[in-house]
């Protein structure tokens, strides 16, 4: 699991091994969620938990984020999509990523702290916190998938949100419904699901009191949120 070079992480075996994550094919982030409808429960739960959650290969790649996790970076989920733990996260002891990789080597199942810190993408600030990396999924399926957790160790209790502002991702959300994009269409470009991007729009109606898609949309012109002089619609 030690780097070797800036682009090669990993959480099995040393670096210089270049075989597929999963021997086994396809991982699907849900992992024993992925049968039936408890698939779609698991993803819907995922995008409303207010901690920063992903489910990653074996090897750090990361196959699902959920927007706590995104927020970090000031992204949408599904460009977090692809990505390495290690190139987003950076361990304060390498002994510590050591000790996951002979461990999931050997088929042990644990949950496992690493000490990380990272630079935020929305304001570019130094952060730290624990990340918690639990082996998941069919015992029989080696290696297995893999689920973070992130907590954050926060300096100072944030600021509230000013009522005329939005996230990153809302700002994304509310652009593309200004293009006239659906709900559906508005969940595939941004990695989240149809309840996920529901339960943003919900979030800002209730914050700015307004009712109904086109007066979010005429609201967040107002407000400046979106571009006034863009189109297709952009968040300012």
């Amino acid at each position: 699991m030690d780097k070797g070079t800036a682009d090669d992480a990993s959480y099995t075996d040393a670096p210089t091994t270049h075989e597929p994550p999963c021997a086994s094919g396809h991982v699907d982030p849900a992992g024993p969620y992925a049968g039936g409808p408890w698939r779609n429960y698991f993803l819907i739960l995922l995008d409303r938990t207010p901690t920063p959650i992903a489910v990653c290969r074996a090897d750090g790649e990361v196959l699902i984020a959920n927007p706590a996790m995104a927020a970090q970076w000031g992204v949408a989920p599904g460009q977090l999509r692809g990505r390495n733990l290690l190139d987003l996260f950076k361990p304060r002891a390498k002994e510590q990523l050591r000790r996951i990789a002979e461990a999931v080597r050997l088929g042990h199942r644990s949950r496992y702290p690493v000490e990380v810190h990272w630079r935020a993408g929305s304001d570019g600030a130094e952060r730290e916190g624990e990340l918690t990396v639990d082996p998941v999924g069919d015992p029989s399926v080696q290696p297995p998938a893999l689920l973070a957790l992130l907590r954050v160790r926060e300096t100072a209790p944030p600021p509230p949100a000013p009522r005329g502002s939005a996230s990153p991702v809302e700002a994304r959300i509310l652009a593309l419904a200004a293009g006239g994009a659906t709900t559906a269409s508005i969940g595939t470009a941004l990695g989240l699901t149809v309840d996920g991007v529901n339960y943003h729009l919900t979030r800002l109606a209730r914050r700015w009191r307004v009712q109904g898609r086109t007066a979010l949309v005429a609201r967040a012109y107002v407000l400046g949120v979106l571009a006034p002089d863009s189109w297709p619609p952009a968040p300012a």
